[in-house]
């Protein structure tokens, strides 16, 4: 078959693993609370699992990308996520849900960084920087309609939008295969392989900047923060519903017509507020975005305590979409904030260590309210996770606090490092 454009190969890829994600997600948590009988503890410690796989094949699975092909790698993790979602579908277990997680998060690994690193090479940096933000809007549309599509197809079986979802995925590398073209990537010369070594001297630079910029360290530490409380709200606020509230059968006999709809609601209200504060918001003003951090931070953590002791099902869902707008809106905000100021020869550095904060605080974050839930109850766990978002105030209060005239410049910061 004759291989396409690159910006059509991307553009495909990007909107049907939305497509089929957007089918999967809206099932998975009522799937696994329901059809596979997960507690609490098993729920949360699924979510742990596959972001500490992530973490943990992060770099090998980026060795392939660089050395060997990035058309490979991505053909590879999409191959890999089909695997482990289709596991996941039809073996409704806990171990088998984990191992389904170690084989989605191998698979995911595969393909983050090398999707852009290869479009990259095939159009160039200022083409694939627009071609981003076109793909945004595909992603966004993708997503909407495999959510739709769940609702139809999860009537019957919760199981199901999991596994066409799966079954869609897999089916992405085979066409990758014969339509995916790959002229622009040059391999690493064999002498020049020495990857481990090349990401340790970067992760050097990258904390050695940190530790000149006051203001990007307390803002990191906000990172942590989101990310520690973010693991046990994913994994349990299906579970809270289910357990509180009669959920109503929109359609056939589960419940996965109403978490469709609730979803796809959320994703509106986030696409509409977007659109209405990125014509407000001045985000290359830090004190800007420092304000909408304190409000973001704070809607985040006192919503999640209403959520949980909310006594009525509409204002649970109210509060749900309040927090999916905050949680959305402020991701760019906070990308924008560690950006600010960054010398280019470490900003993918910075950012890689920004997206380690995370994790490391999901890592952290996930078993601590599997306790919670386990010894207490869900309740207990998820207002646990407001109030761990609560010290990221104090650090959001000291980044604010701190005006750029007290920080060196990071370029100045390079070269006393390299000992100029």
């Amino acid at each position: 078959m004759k291989k396409f454009s690159g910006t059509s190969v991307y553009l495909f890829a990007e909107f049907s693993a939305s497509l089929c994600l957007g089918m999967v997600f809206v099932s998975m948590s009522l799937y696994e609370a329901t059809v596979a009988g997960l507690s609490p503890i098993q729920l949360v410690l699924v979510g742990t699992t596959l972001e500490l796989s992530a973490f943990l094949f992060e770099v090998p699975t980026g060795v392939v990308a660089d050395v060997y092909s990035r058309r490979l790698s991505i053909i590879v993790g999409y191959f890999l996520m089909g695997v482990g979602l289709l596991v996941e579908g039809f073996l409704p277990a806990f171990l088998p849900i984990i191992i389904a997680q170690v084989i989605w998060g191998l698979g995911y690994t595969f393909t983050s960084g090398a999707s852009q690193a290869w479009i990259t090479d095939e159009i160039g940096e200022e083409s694939a920087n627009r071609l981003f933000l076109r793909a945004n809007r595909y992603v966004l549309f993708a997503t909407l309609i495999g959510m739709a599509l769940a609702f139809f197809i999860g009537g019957s079986s919760a199981a199901m939008p999991i596994r066409v979802g799966a079954a869609g995925t897999l089916l992405i590398s085979p066409v990758l295969i014969l339509i995916m073209p790959e002229f622009g990537f040059k391999p690493t010369p064999r002498a020049d392989r020495n990857t481990w070594e090349h990401m340790w001297h970067m992760l050097k630079e990258g904390l050695s900047v940190v530790r000149t910029r006051p203001r990007l360290g307390n803002i990191l530490w906000v990172g942590f923060f989101f990310g520690l409380y973010s693991e046990g709200f994913d994994r349990l606020w299906v579970k809270h519903l289910i357990d509180t509230f009669e959920l109503p059968l929109i359609i056939g006999q589960t419940q996965v017509g109403f978490f469709a709809i609730m979803r796809i609601s959320a994703m509106l209200l986030v696409i509409l507020a977007t659109r209405f504060l990125e014509k407000r918001w001045d985000t290359s003003n830090p004190q800007v975005i420092g304000r909408a951090m304190v409000i973001i931070t704070a809607g985040i953590s006192a919503g999640l305590v209403l959520f949980a002791l909310s006594p009525i099902l509409s204002l649970a869902i109210a509060v749900y979409c309040m927090i999916s707008v905050f949680r959305n809106v402020g991701i760019p905000l906070y990308q924008a904030w560690v950006n600010q100021k960054l010398d280019s020869s470490t900003r993918a550095t910075v950012f890689s260590i920004s997206s380690q904060v995370d994790a490391f605080g999901q890592i952290g974050g996930g078993p601590l309210s599997a306790f919670v839930a386990g010894r207490f109850s869900v309740i207990a766990a998820l207002i646990l996770s407001g109030l761990l978002l609560l010290p990221a105030l104090r650090y959001i209060q000291r980044t604010n606090s701190l005006t750029e005239q007290t920080e060196p410049i990071e370029s100045e910061a390079a070269g006393r490092l390299d000992g100029n």
